[in-house]
């Protein structure tokens, strides 16, 4: 069985920095294209970012590029997603997800951890 936990998250102000990292507990790990997804109260789940499962791809929402960066450190089952300049708007619970497509699209992923908050003061 395959389980994914999420760490990192919490309260930070605007225009701070934040690293999420996720967890994979599979001996296949390495085999997984991994993504990071967010929602926001009241919103739908929306895409973050994913990386394949070499690390040699990767794709940001729009909203993020520039400013998050994931990857990957495959000898340790981790995904990482390092969050700078963070805005009010980045708040939400940050979930990782793992599968076997590399998509912007959460329902490409079969695997998903419980999440983790990151909330954005001014």
């Amino acid at each position: 069985q395959v389980q994914l936990g999420e760490s990192g998250g919490g309260l930070v102000q605007a225009g701070g920095s934040l690293r999420l990292s996720c967890i994979v507990s599979s001996r296949t790990y390495e085999s997984y294209h991994m993504g990071w997804f967010r929602q926001a109260p009241g919103e739908a789940r929306e895409f973050v970012a994913a990386i394949t499962w070499s690390g040699g791809n990767t794709l940001y929402a729009d909203s993020v590029k520039g400013r998050f960066t994931i990857s990957r450190d495959n000898a340790k089952n981790t995904m990482y997603l390092q969050m700078n300049s963070l805005k009010l708007e980045d708040t939400a619970v940050y979930y990782c997800a793992a599968g076997g497509t590399y998509s912007i699209d959460g329902h490409a992923y079969h695997y998903w951890g419980q999440g983790t908050q990151v909330t954005v003061s001014s």
